[in-house]
């Protein structure tokens, strides 16, 4: 199979070793030479500058979308067009304008596009989606995500100033940079229904996009959730917490193991005037030893050639990705009406 990469920054260039420590080794290069990174391990292989010229010359069977997210759909949809499966990066754009091409031209191609949404591939993760489904924590109440990094340490060999989450050109901001919560949170706990967003250029950053977003969600089955985002927290933290009826789930990036409190049954007995005394246990699963965070890139494209062999489908649709879009859309929209807004569509 040859793949083809447009876009050779940090997420292009780790897709692309991924793909090489595969055994994969037709793969063309769609560059324009701006990325801050050394081209050395880039050599030998085939260099594009033009899209179509590339889809035309060589035919490829794959497309690896990783340049700037508003560059996606401009990517994305010819190599739709051409057949082409597609490894399309998040979110899959930076404005829900012209999804329905890219929608149109998979149905008529049958193209197969899995959105690069890798924490998917965590499995701490993995092991709450289970727990979670299972019915081990009862019907979910109420879910909360925190998210915070510092920008300017994200990539600290480049100025984070250029970079595309920086700026509102290329679909920088922290809703849109790290929507991988506005993905995961839905996969956990079911669609959602109603959305509300603040967002502001709050922090010190040099940057012309929003730094900090809180968001209030209402999923479909009842469950309330929140959402912590931002891009100046030092140092960084990622976690979430699922509550049910039942019990609690837990994951941290810090450590990537999973965590279940399973409410005892007297715990869960109704009272009938004296208080319960509440009892239970955690439960850890924590992550393989050797487990390092390239594990779940690696796991996302091994699936992804996988699809492309026709081996399997995508676990991660292009209607997830529409989904996720139409959300990031939906808080910009309440922070600019101070509506709630119904995600129904």
């Amino acid at each position: 199979m040859k793949y083809l990469i447009a876009g050779l920054g940090s997420i292009g260039r780790r897709h692309f070793r991924n793909l090489v420590s595969l055994g994969e080794k037709d793969i063309v290069l769609l560059r324009t030479r701006k990325a801050t990174l050394p081209d050395d391990e880039l050599s030998g292989y085939p260099v594009e500058t033009d899209l179509r010229e590339a889809l035309k010359k060589h035919k490829p069977n794959a497309v690896i979308v990783a340049n700037p997210t508003s560059l996606h759909l401009q990517t994305a949809v010819p190599a739709a067009e051409a057949g082409c499966h597609i490894l399309l990066e998040k979110p899959i754009s930076n404005s829900t304008a012209g999804l329905s091409q890219l929608e149109s031209a998979v149905k008529k191609s049958g193209s197969k596009i899995l959105v690069a949404f890798q924490f998917r591939f965590h499995p701490g993760l993995a092991r709450a989606k289970q727990l979670i489904s299972d019915g081990e924590i009862g019907r979910v109440i109420s879910a909360h995500v925190h998210f915070g990094e510092y920008l300017p340490a994200w990539h600290p060999w480049e100025d984070y100033r250029q970079g595309y989450a920086a700026r509102s050109d290329l679909g920088g901001g922290v809703v849109l940079t790290q929507c991988h919560s506005l993905d995961y949170l839905p996969w956990l706990v079911g669609n959602v229904k109603f959305a509300w967003g603040f967002t502001g250029k709050i922090s010190d950053l040099e940057v012309d996009v929003e730094d900090t977003a809180k968001i209030g969600l209402r999923f479909e089955g009842g469950a309330l959730g929140s959402l912590h985002l931002d891009f100046n927290q030092q140092p960084p933290e990622h976690y979430f917490t699922v509550i049910g009826t039942k019990g609690t789930v837990k994951w941290n990036l810090a450590d990537g193991a999973a965590r279940i409190y399973r409410a005892s049954a007297e715990s869960l007995a109704i009272s009938t005037g004296m208080g319960i005394k509440a009892g239970g246990e955690w439960q850890e699963y924590p992550l393989d030893d050797g487990w390092e965070r390239n594990v779940m890139f690696l796991e996302q494209m091994k699936h992804f050639v996988a699809v492309v062999n026709g081996e399997t489908q995508p676990t991660c649709t292009l209607e997830d990705g529409v989904r996720v879009q139409y959300l990031v859309e939906a808080i910009h929209k309440s922070n600019s009406t101070g509506s709630v807004i119904n995600l129904n569509r």
